[in-house]
């Protein structure tokens, strides 16, 4: 039951990484720095890729969570780890084809004005803002991305959470309702942080795009959002609740 929380925390390792660097070095120069198209264009790559697999991986997460309410006692054969891990690889290859495919389309597009973007990363809108040539079929194909990348597993977690809902009802028992609502919340606290942040640049036309709101949103789901969910995972833990109970206790003692 751990394989999917592990494997979200390992891909989010990844993830953050591929801007952390860059926008450090950019706050220590003052936005001063330059980079190579190559390099530009392989790190919207891996950003958009690692953030694509982390949807899907939330979706089947979901659908995980439905197997292990629905049928605990047959858990372990369903979701055995051949599946699991095919499943995990499954993500990774969804995430894969269409940033690859946007970033090759952005990318043959001309550029030939300043070619300086006010960002800390280098995000799908502020580059297609730089382009000279005509831009609507890379718009179309980022609004179609996004809303397979973003809804499809969205409805895929609210599908699950339906049958799970009404799962929940069946139980007479007050503890197996505590301990189903305590495995779910955690996902369903993830999904809010990821989708309340990440919907707001993408489902929308470039020309309504905002710099400043981009950059404000992008902070919470590059650094935030990474750093909170093996937390919010980890609290189920009963030692690491201990331990937190009593760190707490101490610093209000003082």
């Amino acid at each position: 039951m751990y394989f999917f929380p592990a494997s979200l925390a390992v891909l989010e390792t990844f993830y953050s990484p591929t801007v952390a660097p860059l926008a450090l070095v950019s706050f220590m120069t003052l936005g001063r720095i330059f980079i190579s198209f190559t390099g530009c264009g392989t790190q919207m790559f891996f950003f958009v890729f690692l953030g694509s697999a982390d949807y899907i991986l939330l979706g089947i997460m979901a659908y995980d969570r439905f197997v292990a309410i629905q049928d605990p006692f047959c858990y372990t054969f369903l979701m055995r780890w051949q599946l699991c891990t095919q499943l995990a690889m499954g993500a990774l290859v969804l995430g894969f084809i269409p940033p690859l495919q946007l970033t090759i389309l952005i990318f043959l597009l001309p550029f030939c004005g300043h070619n300086r973007i006010t960002h800390f990363y280098y995000d799908v809108f502020p580059i297609l803002w730089l382009a000279c040539g005509d831009t609507r079929m890379q718009e179309a194909m980022i609004f179609i991305g996004s809303v397979s990348i973003l809804t499809i597993p969205l409805s895929l977690i609210s599908i699950s959470y339906i049958f799970i809902a009404a799962a929940i009802r069946k139980m007479h028992s007050a503890d197996g309702w505590h301990k189903t609502s305590s495995i779910c919340s955690f996902h369903l606290t993830v999904v809010l942080l990821q989708y309340s942040c990440c919907s707001l640049p993408y489902l929308h036309p470039s020309s309504s795009y905002n710099p400043e709101m981009g950059q404000v949103v992008s902070v919470v789901y590059i650094f935030v959002t990474p750093v909170l969910n093996p937390l919010i995972y980890s609290i189920r833990n009963k030692e690491l609740k201990d331990a937190l109970i009593k760190v707490m206790k101490r610093h209000l003692l003082k």
